[in-house]
């Protein structure tokens, strides 16, 4: 056996090398120091099936340090993903299915996006964290239908990330029993030695997370495999220390920085081939001991799939109800269409003061009643983000049947764990905090809009009307930030009403993450001049306040509603916007709630027209939202129409906030009133 790991093990540095190296480009000392690590993974550890990369109860493989990319691009071919050596030879290339990172939905066999640095040990975190709650969820006596294990490789710069500290600091108090991680213990960084800036005592911290600890050698396979059936008979997450050397098998940078970040280079490829035994054996070369071994290994792991199956339908004929909820779990999305279609949404009065964080409660609870599978929590924040699932227990070791998560103060952590969970797939995962705390966990959101993930990010808190607490919880630029990200779909709901039909737009989004932003402070139920708002919102837009009609002058008679002013707003500020329209007595003026600025700007250009009486050519349009104009300045003719707040705010009531500021009606009625 240890001679076809040992086979595979080559092959693995092989392909490595030469792919970097016909790129020139890449990062070979990982590969390169870890094939050891590659070859038993996938020749040995993993329950997986190459030929279904999406078999529901296979083990996940998450490579954290993802520069390191060609050890998994290797294994994936030699072991039989659809990854050609064609595609090993086309590595970091204009559509290839091997780019530089691992990206998820480029290439069968890749859970996640791990991005920069720490991020997938993180949604690693998450991936076990939806083992765990579909475990114990579906699971019976008679039939174990959920049952794999996440594991993980991770080097010094992932740990050194913070972000890999708070989900660890979390699994561990989770105890994650099926979570796995592979320490590449290289000592070696960009820059030279760890001892430059990294001498703590990974071992010790990781024991105080609550982690079970291991150490063995990367170049010893038995050390590989006793280690991991170790960590399989606790119920801690489990650190496996491997003492490494980079570049491993390369003469010529073996050991030292330069190995990590660039191809050995024609003389240090020759040295290394030399050193390997590859000399003459050509290019991209797979000994066909690995590719013989793994012809008969994917029968078995065939074989395993096949008895699981067996195992699933047997569950699911002494189980029709618990199958039919799986299915409705692993609807596209995590989201049934139908089901959350049939939500009956909380009514509110006309004029009944209701923060748009308080509806989102309601609304949320509708859905949770609804959808078993919408799971999630906030970062510490459950009363003020008002994300609380009623009646319904928060996931723990011991009760990991909960579907509420306490994150704790963790943001970048908890918008991993969300997209792990969402990534494992069987559930709808959201996840909460303040919006000036988004760009904490931005990377998150920003890989989660890279992999069109659809979990669901609430934000609330979401302006200067937060008030006493100061300009640092006052978001001013976040909301320009947010819509700048590509795939990103950023609601901020005007009333209660609005915030419902919100979070029915977000669970019926399928391809990206949404944003909730959602006021602290109490707003007004608005009378809605578009009898079929529900309608038009799907739209991103529609009219809240119109002007009075009129006779047109043309033959038919009939009678029109052509604006002098148009006022485009958001949130909080489109009950401003009614108010200030009051205020305005010589100007027909309409006030529009954008419920959705990207979504109002990509719809039809009719339904534009129709919603701002005109073509913007033609129709004075001004914009009110509580933050930087950044992002509307394409709506309006002049910058001085765009009703905003450039500034950081201060501490006092947000009323006194607002006027300091001279963020008011009675202004936005001045600006309106302007020639």
């Amino acid at each position: 056996m240890n001679n076809a790991l040992e086979a595979i093990a080559l092959s693995i540095r092989s392909l490595s090398m030469d792919a970097i190296e016909k790129a020139n480009s890449g990062h070979p000392g990982l590969p390169l120091g870890a094939a050891e690590l590659g070859a038993a993974l996938y020749a040995k550890i993993l329950r997986h099936n190459p030929k279904n990369p999406d078999w529901k109860d296979r083990d996940r493989f998450v490579l954290s340090a993802g520069h390191g990319s060609m050890l998994l691009y290797s294994a994936l071919h030699i072991s039989g993903y659809d990854v050609s050596i064609d595609d090993i030879k086309s590595f970091r290339q204009l559509g290839s299915k091997c780019p530089g990172h691992p990206e998820y939905g480029d290439t069968p066999g890749v859970e996640t996006t791990t991005g920069p640095l720490g991020q997938g040990i993180s949604t690693a975190v998450g991936m076990a964290v939806a083992e765990k709650m579909l475990a114990a969820r579906f699971n019976t006596n008679e039939h174990k239908i959920v049952d794999h294990y996440t594991y993980a490789l991770v080097g010094e710069g992932c740990l050194m990330e913070g972000v890999s500290s708070e989900s660890s600091s979390l699994a561990g108090h989770l105890k994650l029993g099926k979570l796995i991680v592979y320490y590449d213990e290289n000592k070696i960084t960009i820059d030279g030695s760890t001892d430059l800036t990294f001498t703590e005592n990974i071992e010790e911290r990781y024991k105080a997370y609550g982690w079970q600890v291991l150490r063995g050698s990367m170049y010893s396979f038995e050390d590989i495999e006793r280690l991991t059936l170790e960590a399989k008979k606790d119920e801690r997450p489990t650190l496996i220390i491997l003492k490494s050397v980079i570049g491993q098998g390369a003469p010529t940078v073996a050991g030292k920085n330069k190995a990590h970040g660039a191809p050995l280079g024609k003389d240090g490829l020759a040295e290394a081939k030399k050193n390997l035994g590859l000399e003459g054996k050509g290019d991209f070369y797979v000994a066909e001991e690995a590719y013989a071994f793994f012809k008969k290994r994917n029968e078995e792991l065939a074989q395993a799939e096949a008895e699981w199956n067996k195992t699933f339908e047997a569950w699911s004929k002494a189980n029709p109800e618990k199958r039919k909820e799986w299915d409705l779990s692993f609807a596209q999305g995590g989201a049934d269409e139908a089901l959350v279609k049939s939500v009956k949404l909380p009514e509110f009065k006309k004029d009944e003061a209701i923060a748009t964080r308080a509806a989102s409660k309601k609304a949320l609870n509708e859905f949770a009643k609804a959808l078993p599978n919408l799971v999630g929590g906030s970062a510490d924040l459950e009363g003020p983000n008002a994300v609380g699932l009623e009646g319904i227990s928060a996931f723990s070791h011991e009760n990991p049947s909960g579907r509420y998560l306490y994150f704790g103060i963790r943001e970048f952590a908890m918008g991993t764990i969300t997209n792990g969970i969402q990534l494992h797939g069987g559930f709808r995962a959201f996840c909460a905090t303040f919006l000036v705390f988004a760009d904490y966990l931005r990377p998150a959101l920003r890989l989660a809009a890279l992999m069109k993930l659809p979990s669901i990010y609430v934000f609330t808190h979401d302006s200067i009307f937060v008030g006493e607490d100061g300009p640092t919880h006052q978001p001013i630029e976040l909301l320009a930030s947010l819509r700048a990200i590509p795939n990103v779909l950023v609601l901020r709901p005007a009333d209660a009403e609005e915030a419902g039909e919100a979070w029915k737009e977000a669970l019926l989004h399928k391809d990206g993450p949404v944003c909730l932003i959602l006021s602290r402070q109490n707003l007004p139920v608005l009378e809605k001049a578009d009898l079929f708002w529900r309608e038009s919102v799907k739209n991103g837009a529609y009219i809240v306040k119109d002007v009075e009609a009129s006779a047109c002058g043309c033959s038919l008679g009939k009678p029109e509603r052509t604006p002098d002013v148009t006022v485009l707003a958001t949130g909080s500020e489109v009950s401003m916007a009614v108010k200030a329209a009051s205020l305005v007595k010589d100007k027909k003026v309409r006030v529009v709630s954008v419920l959705s600025k990207e979504r109002f700007e990509t719809s039809p250009k009719d339904f534009k027209h129709s919603v701002l009486g005109g073509c913007k050519k033609h129709i004075r349009v001004v914009t009110a939202e509580a933050g930087v104009a950044q992002g509307w300045e394409g709506w309006t003719g002049c910058k001085h129409d765009n009703f905003s707040i450039e500034r950081f705010g201060t501490s006092a009531p947000g009323g006194k906030v607002a006027e300091h500021l001279g963020f008011t009606a009675e202004n936005l009625a001045k600006l309106i009133e302007k020639k």
